[in-house]
C-alpha cells in the first residue's frame, strides 16, 4: 500500500507540545509518512529532534528528569529575559547532537520572530539546535536568540501554528496541530481565586489567549486538509513530569480523529 505523504505543522504551546509526539508516533504506525515540518516553539523542538532520528532520546531524558534537573539547567544570566539558554542548548547537544537542517532526511522549517522587525523568521539551514533556540525563546522567560543581528523570540509571538512554509511541499495532505485549543473546562484554567490572579499565571494566560487568537485567524485563511486541536488547558506550559500523559492524549486524538469508527 502506498504511503499518504504528510507535510506536518506543529505549534507553540510549551508542554502541551508532547502532545506533538503522539501524533507523529500514531501517523508512523499508521502508513503515513513525514516528508515536512514546520513548526515553532515546542513544536519546532518536537519536530526538529524527529527529524533528526532524536526524538526517542528526548523523550527518555524528559521522563527521568525531575524539578531540579530542569532548575539546573536556567542560568539565570540573560539579557532581554531571565535565563540565557545556553546551558539549555549545551545539554540538548550532549543528548542529541546537532545537525545542519539541509543534512536532515526530513524537510526541515523552524518560525521564531523578529522582535524589531515585526516579521516572521523561516529558519531552513544552518544548526538544528540554533534554530531551535530561537525558535523557542519565550518572551521574558528565554533572552531573545541573535542571529545575523537580529533578535530573535518565539515564533507563536507572530504565528503559533506556522502553516505558511509547507505552502509550495508536494504531499498529499497538511495536518496542522494546533496547541492553543479550546479548553476542557473553565474550572481547568484556574483552581484558586490566588492562582488565577498571580502575576505568573496573568502573563501566561495572557499570552496564550493572544497566541489562540492569532491561531484561529491564520487557520482560517489557510486552512489545513486536517486540524488537530489539543485544549490548551490540557497542562501547564512547563509541567514536563506530565510527559507520557500528553504523548497518550496526542496519540489517542488521533485514532479518534482518522478512526472515528474505532472509538
Amino acid at each position: 500500500m502506498k504511503q499518504i505523504t504528510v507535510s506536518l505543522v506543529l505549534g507553540s504551546g510549551g508542554a502541551r507540545g508532547m502532545a506533538h509526539a503522539g501524533v507523529i508516533k500514531w501517523l508512523g504506525e499508521h502508513n503515513y509518512k513525514i516528508e515536512s515540518i514546520s513548526g515553532c516553539s515546542m513544536g519546532a523542538m518536537v519536530g526538529g529532534f524527529y527529524a533528526a532520528g532524536k526524538l526517542d532520546v528526548f523523550i527518555e531524558w524528559l521522563r527521568k528528569v525531575d524539578g531540579i534537573d530542569l532548575i539546573k539547567l536556567l542560568d539565570f544570566q540573560g539579557s532581554g529575559g531571565f535565563v540565557s539558554g545556553d546551558k539549555i542548548v549545551s545539554k540538548m547537544k550532549k543528548l542529541v547532537g546537532d545537525s545542519l537542517i539541509e543534512d536532515l532526511d526530513i524537510k526541515f522549517t523552524a518560525v521564531a520572530a523578529d522582535i524589531n522587525a515585526e516579521k516572521e523568521v523561516w529558519i531552513n539551514k544552518g544548526s538544528l539546535l540554533n534554530a531551535i533556540r530561537a525558535s523557542t525563546s519565550l518572551p521574558l522567560f528565554f533572552a531573545p536568540y541573535i542571529q545575523d543581528g537580529r533578535s530573535l523570540v518565539d515564533g507563536g509571538v507572530l504565528n503559533p501554528v506556522p502553516i505558511a512554509p509547507t505552502f509550495r511541499d508536494n504531499t498529499d495532505l497538511t495536518i496542522a496541530v494546533n496547541l492553543g485549543g479550546k479548553p476542557q473546562s473553565q474550572t481547568a484554567l484556574s483552581k484558586t481565586k490566588k492562582e488565577e490572579d498571580g502575576m505568573y499565571a496573568v502573563a501566561n494566560k495572557s499570552f496564550e489567549a493572544m497566541q489562540s487568537t492569532i491561531a484561529r485567524m491564520k487557520l482560517s485563511a489557510y486552512p489545513p486538509d486536517i486540524e488537530i486541536e489539543i485544549p490548551r488547558d490540557l497542562c501547564g506550559i512547563f509541567e514536563f513530569d506530565k510527559v507520557d500523559e500528553v504523548i497518550d492524549y496526542g496519540y489517542n486524538l488521533c485514532e479518534k480523529i482518522f478512526n472515528p469508527r474505532n472509538t
